[in-house]
């Protein structure tokens, strides 16, 4: 896939939407929820949960129509604040959460995907999501110690039973995605990719061939992106008037149509400069310097 997407000298923007699973529309560049919680995933972010409602509430107003969260951020605190924030949720809005892991402590989680476990960490989140049914549900690690066979199983029956659309996975390497394509409809992956991590380069791929979304993890590099860090990154920007975050966010939108960047923050400055980043255009010129070294 060659990272060019535009003739010479285009500056044509991206397409702004895509449908997840071929049937849910939403704008590319979403809101991931993990900026509403403390350090490590734990606890609230902030001590006054009116500071998380009021962001959910300004990015669905600025556009955002995908909201992706997980049921370990805070544990539980995140899909709670999603529900305070938005429920009842606009027909347009997308919810995606993810099941799968066990938070124990700030930066401690275990992996937990015997089906008993993924049904009951579901049926949570369908109660604290206050919905009948998720968008999309993301199995958010592989359990090495369960047939992925059995994992998937079970989420192919919530699917049919009607408690989620839509199933995605998390960090997978190519060959675990064929695999899981033979045993259930995958609409999409979250795998870490930005400008300074491009190692799901083959997993991308495989995404847009056969239309999978792909939901960038730390688009922003954890925050080292945003400081415009790296020359070809600053010289970008800079042509641009533009903030180095907001450049690392246009390339992934221009780098394939399958990209759904999701940043995260708890500052509505910081929201309305990574919502603005979809109106950037990039070059074919800004794209070749962006393909070395960020």
């Amino acid at each position: 896939m060659d990272a060019t997407t535009h003739p010479a000298g285009s500056t044509a923007s991206p397409a702004a939407t895509f449908a997840i699973g071929g049937e849910l529309p939403v704008r590319r560049l979403g809101f991931g929820t993990g900026g509403l919680v403390g350090t490590g995933y734990w606890g609230p972010r902030h001590d006054d949960p009116e500071h998380a409602v009021a962001l959910l509430r300004r990015a669905v107003a600025r556009g955002v129509t995908l909201i992706d969260t997980a049921d370990n951020y805070g544990p539980d605190v995140a899909e709670e604040l999603v529900a305070r924030a938005l429920h009842p949720y606009p027909e347009s809005l997308v919810i995606a959460t993810k099941g799968g892991v066990v938070r124990t402590g700030p930066d401690v989680w275990h992996i937990a995907g015997r089906p008993e476990q993924l049904r009951a960490m579901c049926e949570a989140s369908l109660r604290r999501l206050r919905t009948d049914t998720i968008d999309l549900y993301q199995l958010h690690r592989l359990d090495p110690d369960v047939p992925m066979a059995d994992q998937l199983g079970t989420l192919h029956e919530l699917r049919q039973e009607g408690k989620i659309r839509h199933i995605g996975l998390d960090s997978v390497d190519a060959g675990q995605l064929r695999q899981a394509q033979e045993i259930a409809v995958i609409a999409s992956v979250q795998n870490r990719y930005n400008l300074l991590d491009r190692a799901s380069e083959d997993v991308l791929e495989l995404c847009a061939r056969r239309g999978t979304a792909f939901l960038p993890w730390f688009p922003l590099g954890h925050g080292a992106l945003t400081g415009g860090a790296g020359t070809a990154l600053a010289e970008v920007a800079a042509r641009h008037g533009a903030t180095g975050g907001q450049i690392a966010l246009a390339w992934l939108l221009h780098r394939s149509p399958v990209l759904l960047p999701t940043p995260g923050t708890g500052s509505p400055a910081h929201l309305d400069e990574n919502l603005a980043a979809a109106g950037i255009a990039l070059t074919d010129e800004d794209m070749a310097q962006l393909a070395g070294p960020a």
